[in-house]
């Protein structure tokens, strides 16, 4: 007997399943370093001109946010690439404003901190309530320090 999942548990499923928020952030940061370049195309191709380097920047930024996605196992890797290139955004693309520079950072480091981790479904989880596993935790908290 094969039980249904929903659309929402499957979805959550995955999302857990990988730096998702690390993934986002960081092609939300992209398609912002990448918005000052665009509106720039016309001279970005000049001789000497920064421009490009915001363009290659930005699109490398929205590249690792959509690989994080699909290898999670790399989020280290994703993480300190994003933050690197974020930083470095700020001389060819004014880093979006700063604002794509900040969200990379959180991005990256967020996708750095990420963690895999299986956690076993337990039967009578539908039973306990928010405050018992508040309780436990803090029960299990005293015995650790102890």
């Amino acid at each position: 007997m094969r039980q249904s999942i929903s659309k929402r548990q499957r979805f959550k499923n995955w999302r857990m399943s990988r730096p998702f928020w690390g993934a986002t952030l960081s092609l939300l940061a992209g398609i912002i370093i990448l918005y000052i370049p665009i509106q720039l195309m016309s001279i970005a191709f000049a001789p000497g001109n920064l421009v490009v380097i915001g363009l290659i920047f930005g699109g490398l930024i929205i590249l690792i946010g959509a690989l994080g996605y699909f290898f999670p196992k790399f989020n280290i890797v994703f993480g300190v690439i994003t933050i690197f290139l974020s930083v470095l955004s700020v001389m060819g693309a004014l880093g979006g404003f700063l604002i794509g520079t900040i969200l990379g950072i959180i991005g990256g480091s967020l996708s750095i901190a990420w963690k895999y981790e299986i956690i076993e479904p337990n039967q009578n989880m539908n039973e306990i309530s928010n405050a018992e596993v508040a309780a436990s935790s803090v029960e299990v908290e005293r015995k650790l320090n102890a």
